[in-house]
Formats: structure tokens, sequence, C-alpha cells
């Protein structure tokens, strides 16, 4: 396929280069030929064009510009202009190259996706180590990667170390270190190390294929504004025509009919809003920003609020320890934190494993082994450490082996819980010792983000399921005023409709399940790509592939300069259309400048729209 495309490309600059020679040749009249080699360019660029238009109408009654063209074309030869006739082709047809390449451009960042996806991987079968198709690749399965290979499918390592370029998924410049128990994703590279995984998503349902399904899904013609502009290029065909036959009658010089058809194509029209939202749509790429509709930079552009999820969105979504407090003059911090996080070490409480990596972060990697180790629902854990009877969850397990929390432990873990902390209390030796505060982090960009997003002029909203002083706390550092909380998904349902039904337009980003319907209900919907639910992301109309909050400026910001793109071209192409058939009437302007006049208006859409593909605000 690939090939094809290629062989065609070929095929369309050769004939370009020929109808360009011919064209030249005509135009100065070089050597005593028997015809004019004008008409190579009417053959190989006309010809198509006529084809296209005839195919167009009979089929479909499609009344476009390319009808327009091919009586411009056909009226032209009739009455001997083959050179303009030759000439109207070549242009056209390097317009219409033009538009492909911007096009083709625009897109290639997402396509090479598709080139990236592997082919086949090494998997442990019987025993034995085989290579087989990475479509046969089956959840559960083990496979080895070595240093320089694709990963095939998404999964998690559980033997060696390694480091993984995994750019074509988040964006990240440097390669991220991994060990046992980390996310790895289909098409990313091994740097360096061999390591052992177990696949977990496979086939379609692995990171590089749905992000793929993502791209394929990106559309720049169900955006409104193309349906607007093709509407109006078909009533300019009707009025073309019926300005050129009323000209004929009124003058009795069929030149001027034919040059009114020529400059009448709504051409630059019709190519102002495809290209720019393409254009805008392969900007956004760059910045790890996948757009799922052709319409969303249109309708982005209108938006009168953000509304953001807290937890995954603003967050990391992952609980870390915050503080510890010893109440326990034997005991130090630091004697504390080793202790708890020895009786966490073999829990699977989200919770238990952020004590213990913060420990490991934090101190020394090895932790004595817990012994009479036990996992109690909705209490915490119980263990022996050295020796030592260790308690840590909340304040109904230590309530339920008779130990007391005196109010100096209570009312100081109050000021951690006002501020949105969960708190695991510990108890050692059958005393209260102290706590640990616990909280969702913050990401970095956070705070920026939002300060961009209010010098765009569009207000900020948290929605979120988390309690009153879990999201006012949050809220205050970031600096979002407008907040609600305690939110079930219907309850942001309605919230959003109601901000809509006032007249605010609202753009909703969120991570999880519970955000698909705000998701859709939103005049946007932005999903986390990397860390989402598959739900929220097909729910969702933009995806950022490397949950990277701090390009949602660029993308608000992107979506007004692609409006203000398309407002522009569709002004420029209509009034130089307007002005070449007032000129056109009047007998100033003949077959020949008026293609040059018209098909310099195309080119100059195309030329401008492209521009989107490299702007950047500079403004912040």
């Amino acid at each position: 396929m690939i090939k094809l495309l290629k062989d065609d490309e070929k095929r369309t600059v050769l004939f370009l280069v020929i109808s360009f020679i011919s064209v030249v040749i005509s135009f100065l009249n070089v050597g005593d030929l028997p015809f004019d080699v004008a008409w190579l360019a009417i053959l190989l660029c006309g010809i198509p064009i006529i084809k296209g238009a005839v195919v167009g109408l009979v089929t479909e009654f499609d009344i476009k510009a390319d009808v327009l063209v091919s009586i411009a074309l056909i009226a032209a030869v009739i009455i001997g202009e083959i050179f303009a006739a030759g000439e109207v082709a070549f242009i056209m047809a390097i317009g219409a190259y033009l538009e492909e390449r911007t096009v083709a451009k625009a897109r290639a960042g997402i396509e090479k996706l598709v080139h990236l996806t592997p082919t086949t991987a090494r998997v442990a079968r019987n025993g034995e180590e085989v290579i087989v198709p990475a479509e046969q690749v089956k959840v559960g399965d083990i496979l080895r990667v070595l240093a320089g290979e694709t990963i095939a499918v998404d999964g998690i390592i559980i033997n060696g170390q390694t480091s993984v370029n995994q750019a074509v998924m988040t964006g990240e410049s440097l390669p991220v270190d991994k060990s046992e128990g980390d996310e790895v994703y289909s098409g990313t590279v091994n740097q360096y190390g061999t390591f052992e995984m177990k696949a977990t998503k496979v086939g379609e349902d692995s990171s590089l294929q749905r992000m793929i399904r993502l791209v394929q899904s990106a559309d720049a013609g169900k955006a409104k504004i193309v349906g607007i502009a093709d509407r109006w290029a078909t009533w300019i065909v009707v009025i073309a025509l019926l300005s050129a036959g009323a000209t004929w009658l009124m003058t009795d010089e069929i030149i001027r009919a034919v040059t009114i058809l020529v400059v009448f194509c709504p051409c630059a029209l019709v190519l102002a809003t495809p290209t720019a939202l393409m254009a805008g749509i392969g900007n956004a790429t760059k910045f790890g920003i996948l757009i799922r509709e052709g319409d969303a930079l249109e309708r982005l552009s209108a938006v009168k609020r953000i509304a953001f999820d807290k937890t995954g969105t603003l967050t990391y979504g992952k609980p870390d320890v915050v503080a510890v407090e010893s109440f326990d003059p034997s005991l130090t911090v630091a004697e504390l934190l080793s202790l708890t996080a020895s009786a966490e070490l073999r829990s699977e409480h989200p919770l238990g494993k952020s004590i213990v990596a913060h420990y490991k972060l934090a101190s020394n990697p090895s932790l004595p082994e817990p012994s009479d180790f036990q996992m109690l629902a909705g209490r915490g854990v119980s263990a022996l450490v050295d020796g030592r009877a260790i308690l840590a969850g909340n304040a109904e397990l230590l309530r339920d082996n008779s130990i007391l929390l005196p109010p100096t432990i209570i009312d100081k873990a109050d000021t951690y819980r006002n501020d949105g902390c969960t708190i695991i209390f510990v108890s050692v030796d059958g005393q209260p010792s102290g706590f640990i505060a616990l909280s969702d982090t913050l990401r970095p960009d956070a705070v920026n983000v939002v300060r961009n997003i209010e010098k765009l002029g569009i207000k900020n909203v948290l929605l979120t399921g988390d309690n009153h002083h879990a999201a006012s706390h949050m809220a205050k550092l970031i600096g979002i005023q407008d907040i609600h909380t305690d939110c079930l998904p219907e309850n942001k349902l309605a919230i959003i409709e109601q901000y809509q039904s006032g007249g605010d337009l609202v753009c909703m980003v969120g991570d999880g399940v519970n955000d698909a319907p705000a998701l859709k209900k939103a005049h946007v919907g932005i999903a986390m790509g990397g860390i989402g639910s598959d739900i929220a992301v097909e729910a969702a109309d933009i995806a950022l592939v490397g949950d990277d909050i701090k390009s949602i400026p660029h993308l608000l910001a992107l979506s007004k300069r692609t409006m203000n793109t398309i407002k522009f071209n569709m002004a420029i192409s209509m009034a130089l259309n307007f002005a070449a058939i007032i000129l056109a009437m009047v007998g100033l302007l003949g077959p020949v400048v008026g293609a040059l006049v018209h098909n310099a208006g195309s080119v100059a859409v195309i030329i401008n729209s492209s521009l989107l593909l490299h702007w950047k605000d500079n403004k912040k």
C-alpha cells in the first residue's frame, strides 16, 4: 500500500513537471510546433479534474469546485484559449498536490505509530523460548525482551532491570528506568538490559493499538464548518454560472464569461477549512495530543469553562507519604517509619505499598521481614517486626485492640485530615506511638496550567468525588475558586449541563470510568490517554497521550488560532474571488490572468494553513 502511494506521488510529480514545461513552452511560443503543447497540461492535469467532476455529478449530484473548473476548461478550449485552459489545469493540479502534501505532513507525526507496531515477540512456551507473531501473544504469556527490541504488548516486568524509551507513548525525551513490578507498553523500545515480562494487554487492547485507533478516528471532514464551506461552494457554482451567462448575453463576449467561470471557482474557500484543521491536528500531535474528532478544535475555541477532575488529572492519583509523626519518646520518626514499612511489606493495599515505597526511597532499601502478618479488611495490618507487635491502620483498628488514642495524637491528626490527608495510626507493643499521613500528590505543572488557562479568558472548575476538606485544600493550592465536591458521575453530568444551559460551554478533563458521562456531555471532552480508562478515552474528543496537562493551554490557544486562520482564509478567498469577478465583468481581466489570480489565492490559503504546523503560543 505504501509503495503504491509513493508510486502515485511520483506519477503526480512527473505529470506536474511535464505540464509546467508544456505551459512555459506554449506561453513563450518556442519552436514551430504543429500543435499547442499546452494540450499536454490539459490531458495530464485537466482530464482527471473533468473525470472527477463528471463522476461526482452523476453518482452523487455533487456540484462543487471541480464542476466549475471543468466547465471553465471546456469553454476555454472551445474558444481556442488553449494556453489558458492548460494553465488553469496545471495550477489547479498544483493546488490539489499542495493540499495533499499539507494534510500528509500534518498527519505524519501520528501515522508513525502505525509503523511502530512490533511484528514478533519472544515467548516462553513449554520450557522453550520461541519467536511468534505479535498478534499471537496471549494475556499471561511470559515474554523475554532483549536490548534494542521493541516491546510487543503491554505487561509487567517480573524479572530484570532496564531502561525503556517510551517517547512514542509519553513524549519523554530520556529513557525511563524500569524494574520488577513496573509496567511497560507496546511500541516502546528496550534500551539497555534484558528482562522478562508478563503480558497484560495484547492485540487491540494494547496501549499502542488504542492510540492507533484514536489516530484513525481523527477526520477533519467531520467539522461542522467544513459543511458550511461546502454549502457555500455549491451556491457559488450556481451564481458563477448565472453571472457568466448574464455577462455573455449583455456583452456578447464569451471570453468575459469564461474568465468569470475561471475566477469564480470556490477552490480557496473549500480548501480554507480542512487544510487549517488538519494542520492544527498535526501541530497538536507534537505536544502529545491526539484529536479524535475533526470538529474538536472548532468546538474547543468556543468554550468558556474548563472543568477538571482532581484525582489522576490535576494529581497523580497515587497516595504519597507527606508526614510521619512520632509521639513515643523512645521512637524516632525514622524508627517509626521503618517499623511501619516492615509491617506493611506484605500488604496489597495501596496505602501500605506507598509507605513501603516511601521508606525505600528515603532510607536503606532493605527491610526486615515481618512475621505473623495479618491483613485486617477495613482496618489495616498487624505483624511482628524484630519481636515488636505492630498495628498500622485506622482508629477503629486500635480501638478494636483496646488501644486508646490520646487527644494530642487525635488533634494533630485532624490538622492533616483538614488538608485532605489519609491517616494511618501506628501502635508499637500495645502503645499508641504516632501516625503516618498520606495524600494525593499534585502534578508539578498544575498551578501554571490553571494560571495560563485563566490568561486565555477561560474559567477553571474543579469537579471531584473527594470530600470537601480534601478538595478545598487541593483547589487552594492550585488556584481554582469554583469547586464542586462529593460528586457522583450523575452530579458531574448535571453540573456541566447547568453551566452549558446558562451559555457557558464546558471542556471536561478527566481520566476515570466515572468521568466518561461528563466527558461525553461536555462540549469538548479531554481524556488522560495514558492512565485513563478505555471508557474515558472512548468518550472523549481529545486524548493526552502522555497525561501531560501542561499541553492544555497550548491546545486551547491552538484552537483559537486555528479558527482565526480559517476565518482569515475564507475572508481572503471570498474577497479575491469577488474582486476578480468585477474585473472580469468589465473586461479588465482575461482568462489567463484570471487563472493566475484565482489559483494564487488557493495556494496562499494552503500556505497560510500550513503555518499552523509549527505555530506555538510564545506568550506563555
